[in-house]
Formats: structure tokens, C-alpha cells, sequence
């Protein structure tokens, strides 16, 4: 489950590389049921607004840094070339340096966004256009009233992640 907003980002990369989503929202449903993973997450994780996502290598091993993770890392370093300092949209990129992230583990993509409480939606959210064949060099900016802009929610993929094929 993740934001709907993200999910055409999420489509494209998969059309792009080889990715699966192992965690999205983590929160409580309106019925009470808790989704996502339990103690996962930092205080103030982007995941529990449903902005952020944790991906690994969609045929890889879990737990082995192997040749599928090359993807993942070409992936990683597109999103933020230089440590510390993410492309726009992404507002965190968790990976190699990163504690608990990287080859092996999981890449953690967060997407830039109006505060929010926790478990509660951003007002607005930075994408980038999806409709392109290559990878954008510079993804698109929100525009000054992007504040007000499409109304969030939440949206659920049915096989608990994005494949490359789309399912």
C-alpha cells in the first residue's frame, strides 16, 4: 500500500528495472488493522504516510549482494548520485552507507512532500513525469500551486509488489 500519487513512479521504475516493493505504508487502516512493517521504521518515516518504499532486486536472494542487485544499485546512484544529497523527486535514499540499507538489504526511495502527521496524507507530493522512455535527467518540479494540488489516498497492489511487468 502506498500513496496513490507515487504509483505511477512506482509503475515506471518497475517498467524500468527490475524491482519489487517489500514495504510501503506502514500504519493503521481505518478498521484498525495495522499494515506494513511493525517497528520497521524511524520515528517520522516517511513510510508511514505511505511515501516511501523499500525495493529490492524483484527475481533476487534475500539476504545475498549479488549480480540482481546491480539494477537496484545503477537505481540507487540515479536517485542520488552523491551521498547525502538525493535528485529531485526523492526526498531520502536509503542504500550503501546508509544504516541497515544497501546491497543485500533493501534501497529505500522516499518522495518529497508537504508535512504531515503521521498516518495522515501530505497535501501535496513531488513526482516526476513517468511517460518518458529514459529516465529523466532533471524530474518535474512542483508548481507554486501544486500545494492545492490532487488529492492523495491510498492504493493497494494486490500481489504485495510492483513487478517489471506491471502485476
Amino acid at each position: 500500500m502506498v500513496d496513490r500519487r507515487i504509483v505511477p513512479d512506482l509503475r515506471w521504475l518497475a517498467a524500468h528495472f527490475p524491482i519489487y516493493v517489500t514495504d510501503g505504508y506502514s500504519g493503521p487502516l481505518p478498521n484498525g488493522e495495522h499494515v506494513g512493517c511493525h517497528q520497521c521504521h524511524v520515528r517520522g518515516s516517511d513510510h508511514y504516510n505511505g511515501l516511501a518504499v523499500d525495493l529490492v532486486p524483484l527475481n533476487g536472494t534475500p539476504g545475498k549482494c549479488d549480480a540482481s542487485w546491480a539494477p537496484i544499485t545503477r537505481l540507487a546512484h540515479w536517485a542520488e548520485p552523491v551521498q547525502n544529497e538525493p535528485r529531485p523527486p526523492f526526498r531520502w535514499v536509503g542504500y550503501e552507507g546508509d544504516a541497515g540499507h544497501g546491497c543485500g538489504n533493501h534501497l529505500h526511495l522516499s518522495w518529497e512532500h508537504a508535512p504531515a502527521p503521521m498516518f495522515q496524507l501530505a497535501e501535496w507530493v513531488e513526482v516526476f513525469p513517468v511517460s518518458h522512455e529514459e529516465i529523466p535527467a532533471q524530474p518535474r518540479q512542483p508548481a507554486p500551486n501544486y500545494r492545492r494540488g490532487p488529492v492523495g489516498g491510498v492504493s493497494v497492489v494486490q500481489s504485495g509488489g510492483v513487478s517489471a511487468r506491471g502485476d
